[in-house]
């Protein structure tokens, strides 16, 4: 498959190129980028010295479409909107990274991104890029819009437990840690490592946008109107994130329904594992030891004394909450193995 990047330059853009370059299934024709035009990837992602003499090149739909069969879009929010049509309507299949057509309500756009949105008929077509989820879905796909990184690891790791009625679905709290690496390539004062070194900072408290993405799919998950509640913080690390999500339960219940719950849902997903041990340091899930990979590890506790179920979630953000996750939906589309060129051993 022909195969190309636009917005190439960024975080996530060089993970996409890095799993790609050794992709079996995949050719890389072309990768753009307004700022770096002319400059080879390697100069800006020195990880693919000696792998690609590619250059980037200015985007330019018309020249894009004539080359790829299938295009990857790592651009801001807000940018894809303008021009996803064009490429859809050369036949040209499209996985895109950003936010521009996650959400199904038009509505639901000046509310959480601050823009009408201009094609709103689009928006029921764009399937929502977790395959865990929307497997079937993303199979005969012509446009992919992956999960957000904080909001998919959220999603995998209450879908399951939402849906078992053994949990208030009106009482949902989220708290999410994220590496440094999540606010992108151009630093703020706030997303700026040394600002961040040594701090836990709470930011967005209330209203993340990342909030319409999860109500959006627990609700679909469960056939009702569910809402929670979701803060973040930034964190000493640059990459990963960890959710940890409180859930107050309808009646007493025991581990095993929760064991029973998971395994029905993710049994044969080949990126979730299941982590609640008894031995060793890293007995529940930690951003630190899926870090290049694009597992999603998810564990729990019960809480007895308040009749409370804590579930932690942990994920790359930059590998399965974005990059990754575009790869893992390539895939399925392509009708390959899921874990072709993502079949990667996290480090410690």
């Amino acid at each position: 498959m022909k195969v190309g990047v636009v917005g190439g330059s960024g975080y996530a853009g060089g993970e996409i190129l890095r799993l790609l370059m050794r992709h079996p299934e995949a050719e890389m024709m072309a990768v753009t980028s307004r700022r770096f035009a002319g400059d080879y990837l390697y100069n800006i992602h020195p990880n693919l010295r000696g792998v690609t003499n590619l250059k980037f090149t200015p985007h330019e739909v018309s020249q894009i479409i004539n080359k790829v069969d299938q295009v990857f879009l790592a651009t801001p929010h807000g940018v894809s909107k303008d021009f996803v049509s064009e490429y859809i309507d050369a036949g040209v299949k499209v996985i895109d990274l950003s936010a521009d057509f996650r959400l199904k309500d038009p509505e639901a756009y000046p509310k959480w991104y601050a823009f009408e949105h201009p094609h709103p008929e689009m928006l029921e077509k764009a399937v929502y890029g977790l395959p865990e989820l929307h497997r079937d879905e993303i199979k005969n796909a012509d446009h992919v819009a992956c999960a957000g990184c904080m909001s998919g690891a959220s999603i995998l790791a209450l879908a399951p437990i939402v849906k078992t009625g053994l949990v208030d679905t009106s009482k949902i709290a989220i708290d999410v840690k994220i590496g440094s690496s999540g606010g992108g390539t151009s630093p703020t004062p706030a997303s700026h490592h040394p600002e961040r070194f040594g701090g836990l900072r709470p930011y967005k408290v209330v209203g993340h946008r990342h909030i319409a993405e999860i109500d959006q799919e627990l609700s679909l998950a469960t056939g009702t109107n569910i809402r929670v509640g979701f803060t973040p913080h930034s964190v000493n690390m640059a990459r990963g994130i960890l959710t940890t999500s409180h859930l107050w339960l309808n009646e007493p219940i025991r581990d095993s329904n929760i064991w029973k719950a998971y395994r029905g849902a993710y049994g044969e997903e080949p990126f979730i594992r299941l982590v609640k041990s008894k031995k060793g340091l890293y007995q529940l899930p930690d951003p630190r030891v899926v870090v290049g990979t694009n597992n999603v590890d998810i564990g729990f506790m019960l809480d007895k004394h308040v009749n409370r179920l804590v579930v932690f979630s942990a994920i790359d953000n930059i590998v399965k909450g974005a990059a990754g996750q575009a790869v893992q939906c390539f895939n399925v589309m392509l009708g390959v193995s899921e874990k072709t060129g993502l079949d990667l051993v996290g480090m410690h």
